[in-house]
């Protein structure tokens, strides 16, 4: 390529368990195209949304053991997404590092802080979050994040400021992580961006 010209940012990550079997194929510099087949639909829609606010292009393929529960589908898919994601990131040289974003829907708000710091931390405060949301359990979306930045090592702070509607709660927690995740990713320099050299 081209001195100045960056290779696109891509992974494509597989697992296969006794419970389910992922293939995840994530493009960091997207522009939010999709296909994603996870089994289960409003959880199709939350990784949708995903893509499409954080300017990245997914396509995951999920075959698990929704005859049980969809706890394995969803908390698998995280690990993946977040494998991917570390891939994709490579040395991290420079991106943004940080990013924050608030996002409403109706009268639920989010607000996601992340930390693409090479260490993986979770703080999830989501009151109001709870029951199933069609074949979805929205208490497993702790779960998600939870995988993601275990796998990402990646640091994020995601709290629901107010909501009562458990999908509407749910929508805006997907979204911020995206828009914050979007800022964070974004190359603006050439420098690692840490007093220690490397992420």
């Amino acid at each position: 390529s081209k001195k100045g010209e960056r290779k696109m940012r891509k992974a494509t990550v597989s697992r296969k368990t006794k419970e389910t079997d992922i293939t995840l194929t994530l493009c960091l510099d997207g522009s939010g195209k999709t296909d994603i087949d996870t089994g289960i639909g409003f959880f199709d829609h939350m990784l949708t949304a995903l893509a499409v606010h954080g300017g990245m292009d997914l396509a995951v393929k999920c075959r698990g053991d929704l005859n049980v529960d969809g706890h394995h589908t969803v908390e698998d898919i995280g690990i993946v997404f977040g494998k991917a994601l570390s891939e994709a990131l490579g040395d991290k040289k420079g991106i943004r590092r940080f990013g924050c974003a608030y996002v409403p829907m109706d009268e639920s708000l989010a607000r996601s802080v992340i930390d693409l710091s090479g260490r993986a931390y979770l703080n999830f405060d989501a009151t109001g979050l709870s029951g199933m949301i069609g074949g979805y359990d929205s208490s497993l979306t702790e779960e998600f994040f939870t995988a993601v930045c275990s796998n990402a090592f990646m640091n994020a702070h995601i709290d629901v400021i107010r909501g009562r509607n458990a999908h509407h709660i749910c929508e805006a927690v997907f979204k911020s992580f995206a828009r914050a995740l979007k800022e964070a990713k974004k190359v603006t320099g050439d420098d690692i961006p840490s007093t220690k050299g490397s992420l």
